[in-house]
């Protein structure tokens, strides 16, 4: 691997960054909250570590008349102002639209979106998907990426589903928080 390989982060927006509501939609600043240890532990990594953000998020839908544009902004730009304040910058945002039954190549855990980041100068064997949902990790797998799954105070996966998924090689970490993502990746090197 030549040193000017660059290691991403890809993270999921809703579940792992800000809490998901149960309509699954972000569509007001009244409904935005980051989760615990979010923006606090991706500014310690933004600083540490070497590694480049790419938001990577599943928007069901946006554009479309149950789920507006004009709604969704407000919230996403608040929500990159408080990371940004932490010294959190995402060299890239990439929103899918579809719906799941579209299986859109775009929609995660396709690669459609992320296609430069296949043939760029990136180290993806060295980089990780972090996200709180199957998806998430099968994206790692495509990617050819590592996952940690974040739980979140949700039920971990057990190493059965992991195993059944074929995600074995994929899901390096199932951890409960940003702290324990934030030190895991410092263990492993993330100077």
């Amino acid at each position: 691997m030549s040193a000017s390989k660059r290691k991403l982060l890809f993270i999921d927006r809703d579940g792992t960054v800000i809490a998901e509501p149960p309509d699954r939609q972000i569509d007001s600043l009244e409904k935005l909250q980051l989760l615990p240890g979010a923006a606090e532990f991706l500014g310690r990594i933004a600083r540490e570590m070497p590694y480049h953000f790419v938001m990577v998020t599943n928007q069901d839908g946006l554009g479309t008349e149950s789920f507006p544009e004009e709604n969704f902004w407000p919230a996403q730009s608040r929500m990159l102002e408080l990371l940004a304040q932490q010294g959190v910058r995402f060299d890239e945002v990439l929103i899918d639209r579809s719906f799941p039954e579209e299986n859109a190549p775009t929609r995660k855990p396709g690669t459609g979106m992320l296609a430069e980041y296949l043939r760029g100068p990136y180290d993806l064997a060295g980089s990780y998907v972090i996200g709180d949902r199957l998806t998430d990790m099968q994206l790692a797998k495509n990617l050819g990426s590592r996952g940690i799954w974040l739980t979140l105070g949700h039920e971990a996966p057990d190493s059965i589903r992991v195993e059944a998924e074929g995600l074995c090689g994929t899901v390096e970490w199932i951890v409960p928080s940003w702290e324990d993502v934030y030190v895991h990746l410092k263990e492993i090197g993330g100077k």
